[in-house]
């Protein structure tokens, strides 16, 4: 399907809007069916059933501050012995570590394993590390699903580190191959030569990470502002939306709801960290205050109402249901049905989550009134409102993802009630099993026996999954 300019897409959107029917978001997204969803289990006959026992995660913190002088092995060790102690499972019991990172230290290159045996595991516990950019730990998740699902192992620890604080910083390629070459210098003059070569200021320069794509060169800011525009979403409901998610994540963190997070004694630090330090709600005024992060004067996102960078780590606990019932365990949630999407890097980057969404409802024979629980990934409050006019368009489902109809939009009263990664933070590739977790243990406080979890990431993919009520 050939790609759409912003500008195209916009313009076709505006001229499809009345003929099907798109409205704006104080219309379309708080008037969806809450119709009871249905209890019929997703138990497939064959096949294991495969539970999440519990999920654990560090306070996530804005990158720079408490967690500043660790390594992100560090964050990864204290997840993995916080969901030991949580469970109370064995380390013996343990058959295979799973994590997901992003922006990899170069000394702890699999820091499944570095963490792993920093936290007490045997050695003869394999474990590996996943990279899949923002869906990171959300493949370390179906990596353990599959690796139960098959039958070779009972019990595995999938989980995600992110450490924004001390990212790789390299020096030029030019430099490099200087620097390799300088051994290979057999006379004085040689050497000479090479150290005048790196005292050159082209030479100098470091090379900075970026959250780029490679493919197109273009960060993931300027897309989700393309984005935003292409869709017509506002800088008033993309800073209303920001505010909603950190009022509701200031809310459930008073009300003691987020049970997955560990108390983390930083060496060093006097207070123990128990919260994360991200979630500032605001007012309106205060938020218009703030210039255009990325295209300026005239984009539309800002610091404001976009994930801010991050440091944490996160630890869930899988097993197969008869394992986890024969040791004793009460699980929270089976994982069912999930996929992967990908599309066009340039003009649909952050919409994985539309295009996940029918998918995985298809793949579990469930539709949108089945579902009680929402926990999408908010990359930007600009994607999640893109996302969501998307899944709410007849057009773009026909256009786009060659459907018949559009899958419908999630109601609000359903979705991320507790905050999302704008306002609680978002650890690259940590954030999948805060959102997985975070759907079981609201499909208990709130009585629902269906949620689905749905992320984009860099590279134009996206994942989507439905998790289910274990019954109490």
């Amino acid at each position: 399907m050939a790609a759409l300019s912003s500008r195209r897409l916009s313009a076709a959107l505006q001229s499809q809007a009345k003929l099907y029917g798109m409205r704006c978001l104080s219309t379309s997204l708080t008037n969806s069916s809450l119709t009871q969803p249905s209890k019929k289990t997703l138990a497939k006959p064959g096949i294991r059933n495969v539970v999440l026992v519990e999920g654990v995660r560090t306070p996530f913190l804005l990158s720079g501050t408490i967690y500043k002088d660790l390594m992100p092995h560090d964050l990864a060790r204290a997840a993995l012995q916080g969901i030991l102690r949580k469970t109370g499972i064995g380390k013996e019991d343990v058959e295979y570590i799973v994590y997901g990172t992003v922006i990899q230290e170069v000394k702890t290159s699999n820091i499944a394993r570095e963490a792993a045996l920093g936290a007490g595991f045997s050695n003869k516990v394999p474990a590996h590390t996943v990279t899949q950019a923002c869906i990171s730990s959300n493949q370390a998740i179906t990596t353990a699903v599959g690796l139960i699902a098959a039958g070779q192992c009972d019990a595995v620890i999938a989980g995600g580190v992110e450490f924004m604080s001390d990212v790789p910083i390299r020096h030029s390629r030019k430099m490099r191959k200087i620097m390799l070459s300088f051994n290979k210098a057999k006379t004085f003059g040689a050497k000479l030569s090479l150290i005048t070569k790196m005292l050159s200021p082209s030479t100098l320069v470091p090379e900075l990470p970026a959250v780029a794509e490679f493919s197109t060169g273009e960060t993931m800011g300027h897309s989700a502002d393309r984005l935003a525009a292409a869709f017509e979403v506002s800088r008033a409901e993309q800073d209303e939306y920001a505010m909603r998610s950190h009022k509701l994540a200031h809310e459930a963190t008073e009300k003691g709801l987020l049970t997955d997070l560990l108390p983390f004694k930083v060496p060093n630090v006097k207070e123990t960290v128990t919260r994360d330090n991200g979630i500032r709600p605001s007012s309106k005024e205060q938020m218009a205050k703030l210039n255009p992060a990325f295209i300026k004067p005239h984009g539309t996102i800002t610091a404001a109402n976009a994930s801010f960078l991050t440091d944490g780590a996160s630890a869930c606990l899988i097993m197969s249901e008869e394992k986890a019932l024969a040791m004793g365990f009460k699980p929270k949630a089976y994982l069912r049905d999930f996929v992967y999407v990908s599309q066009d890097p340039k003009d649909q980057l952050l919409l994985g989550p539309t295009y996940a969404t029918p998918k995985v409802l298809a793949r579990a024979g469930l539709s949108m009134s089945d579902i009680s629980v929402f926990e999408y990934h908010e990359a930007f409050a600009g994607q999640i409102l893109a996302n969501l006019k998307a899944m709410d368009s007849d057009w773009f489902a026909k256009n786009y993802m060659g459907r018949n109809q559009k899958v419908g939009t999630p109601s609000l009263d359903k979705f991320n009630l507790w905050g999302g990664s704008l306002s609680l933070g978002h650890p690259f590739g940590a954030t999948g099993v805060r959102l997985v977790t975070t759907a079981a243990n609201r499909l208990h406080k709130e009585d629902g026996q269906y949620a689905i979890v749905a992320a984009c990431a860099a590279g134009g993919l996206g994942h989507g999954m439905i998790v289910e009520r274990y019954p109490e």
